[in-house]
């Protein structure tokens, strides 16, 4: 019997303006990120044989889905180009229940992490859900049953909430690699037994939701600092249900802005402005204080320059400064938005404007955002600007003014464990790669500190 042409597959390859030899080449980088060797050998024939109606098995429905929104910069499902029938209520993210998902998360420990970090980033997964599935989100919380006896009352909430903190200036100090791991831990053995408790309010049960919510996002922040790029989106989608279920607009805008400076940094700019257009959306942004509400302003910022859309970017900058300016000492804010400031908010503004081609522009919030950090409680961060600093001395032809900003860079990176400093050190290198053996000691020596520090981060 003669197969019938998949017209839908076909379809879509011819949207992305790719050759089917393109589409089995991005396919196998796909399939190697996610530890998929059986498809690390797919070929323009099997792509062929796809299209002409023979039907792939095992994970090639789900990697080629994954290769094909990464194209298009949109979720991309089986059923669209004819391999599967429409996912079935329940069985996305979204529909799994919260504690379930968490339980699953944390479960197996250790070989299920080690599966889940060389798991590809899944651009597929970033669609949100509709808004009748946010709007239900607290009533599911209200009807969950308590699976445990123990009574959860406010100690409960700042427990979570005085670890959360620890973990966080911890992570802002030594980087994300440290102490993730801990985290974690802490997180399925505490944090997942206070919400199978029974509460003593419904106001206990939002805060814990809310704590819990909170943990698990700065969990994905670590991971996403650690380059563990999978992972991290899993923890934001976690933490975005509970803060949801907690009934916060403001924290949910905390987290999408998260989401959409992942997305962009890995390079989904369309995927980064629709996150990011949803953490300032309504009350997420109408509730906010205003200190967070600069930090959503800006990170759409510099979302909306990376789509090329200029003019809204440049909007969405000016908007951010006057919201920080407008953060008075005393407000009463929440404990996740300590690490924002008139540091953090320039390093971001640099970036946006360096995406927007305004070099000096750039250069100037870049040394803003130095002079202004303390440099011994953000070390991590204060690394990273300083080499995106020195990079952008570096593309300007300055290679000597560059190699002064590297040195201050590479010294704070001492005891420093994070995925985003050693990208740091690999652009270093990198971009002194023309300079090596032409007798200039500045760029001889940054390179040889780099590799040092190539060496020394896992």
């Amino acid at each position: 019997m003669a197969r019938e042409r998949n017209e839908q597959l076909a379809a879509v390859i011819g949207k992305t303006g790719w050759s089917q030899a393109k589409v089995a080449a991005a396919m196998v980088r796909v399939a190697k990120e996610a530890g998929a060797e059986e498809l690390t050998t797919v070929t323009r024939s099997h792509i062929a044989m796809w299209v002409a109606g023979t039907r792939p098995s095992g994970r090639a429905p789900r990697i080629l889905c994954e290769t094909l929104s990464r194209r298009l910069q949109r979720p991309v499902s089986p059923a669209e180009i004819g391999l599967d029938a429409p996912e079935p209520p329940g069985a996305s993210e979204w529909h799994v229940d919260t504690l379930t998902a968490l339980v699953d998360l944390g479960s197996d420990h250790v070989e299920r992490r080690r599966l889940l970090e060389g798991t590809a980033y899944s651009v597929g997964a970033l669609a949100l859900p509709s808004q009748r599935w946010w709007d239900e989100a607290p009533q599911r919380a209200k009807e969950r049953a308590a699976t445990a006896g123990r009574r959860i009352g406010m100690s409960e909430i700042a427990a979570v909430r005085e670890m959360t903190e620890f973990f966080s200036r911890r992570d802002q100090r030594q980087g994300g690699l440290d102490g993730r791991t801990a985290l974690h831990q802490y997180i399925y053995d505490d944090i997942t037994a206070y919400l199978t408790g029974t509460f003593d309010s419904d106001e206990t049960r939002t805060g814990l939701y809310a704590a819990a919510a909170e943990a698990v996002y700065l969990a994905g922040w670590m991971s996403f600092d650690s380059s563990q790029h999978e992972a991290a989106r899993r923890y934001f989608t976690l933490s975005l249900k509970l803060a949801s279920e907690a009934d916060d607009g403001p924290l949910a805008g905390h987290i999408l802005r998260a989401m959409a400076h992942q997305a962009t940094d890995l390079g989904y700019p369309k995927n980064a402005v629709d996150l990011a257009g949803a953490s300032v959306d309504e009350r997420r942004y109408a509730q906010a204080t205003p200190r967070e509400q600069a930090l959503l302003g800006v990170v759409q910022a510099r979302s909306l320059a990376s789509n090329g859309q200029r003019r809204a970017a440049t909007e969405a900058l000016l908007r951010a400064e006057n919201d920080l300016a407008a953060a008075k000492p005393g407000d009463e804010e929440p404990s996740r938005v300590w690490f924002f400031s008139e540091a953090s908010l320039a390093h971001e503004t640099a970036r946006t404007l360096w995406t927007l081609g305004d070099l000096q522009g750039a250069e100037a919030e870049f040394w803003r955002s130095v002079r202004t950090r303390n440099a011994g409680a953000f070390g991590r961060t204060h690394a990273v600007t300083l080499g995106f600093l020195g990079a952008l001395e570096a593309q300007q032809g300055g290679v000597e003014a560059a190699c002064h900003v590297w040195g201050q860079a590479l010294d704070a990176m001492q005891g420093v464990q994070s995925g985003r400093t050693r990208e740091s050190a690999v652009t270093m290198r990198r971009l002194l790669s023309p300079y090596r053996n032409r007798g200039i000691s500045a760029a001889a020596e940054i390179d040889e500190r780099a590799r040092e520090v190539l060496g020394r981060v896992a």
